[in-house]
């Protein structure tokens, strides 16, 4: 996988860069609460709830910022996180479909966390549990799989 390769084409980057920082967040947290939120209520938030998040992609220039509450996801401003998870996109979508490790790609710093130590622990371990590969392959989506696949670097369908 080449992870210095960005997804997208440079100009659109340049226009991802400019956007405000809440709507991307917003769309970022329905796909949240429709892909990771019925597995996680059923794992669990103790934890996690109430909780600030940042996630950081750098080859994009975008900046999710979220938190965790009682019913799910929800998109936050701008603003100080609890903890903040720094990777490029194709590190991101490799950690989802479980084609790498978050330890692999923490120790190699492709990925990078910033702030509260113990939440950053405690969010890898809760992700590590949820089968989140499993969960996007279930969606009523024909050809995901299989674009999933390709963004992340391997033309093969998953497995």
């Amino acid at each position: 996988m080449n992870a210095s390769r960005p997804l997208l084409p440079s100009p659109l980057i340049k226009l991802v860069e400019r956007l405000p920082a809440y709507p991307p967040a917003l769309a970022f947290t329905l796909a949240l609460n429709a892909i990771v939120w019925p597995a996680l209520k059923e794992h669990g938030i103790s934890g996690l709830a109430g909780r600030r998040y940042c996630l950081h992609v750098r080859d994009l220039g975008l900046r999710l910022y979220f938190s965790l509450g009682p019913r799910g996801f929800v998109a936050q401003s701008p603003g100080a996180a609890d903890l903040t998870l720094r990777a490029a996109s194709r590190d991101f979508l490799a950690l989802a479909l479980r084609r790498e490790d978050p330890d692999t790609l923490f120790f190699s710093r492709r990925l990078v966390t910033e702030g509260d130590t113990e939440l950053g622990l405690l969010v890898k371990n809760t992700l590590d549990a949820l089968d989140l590969a499993e969960r996007l392959a279930s969606l009523p989506l024909p050809g995901l799989k299989q674009m999933l696949a390709r963004l992340a670097g391997n033309n093969t369908a998953m497995r």
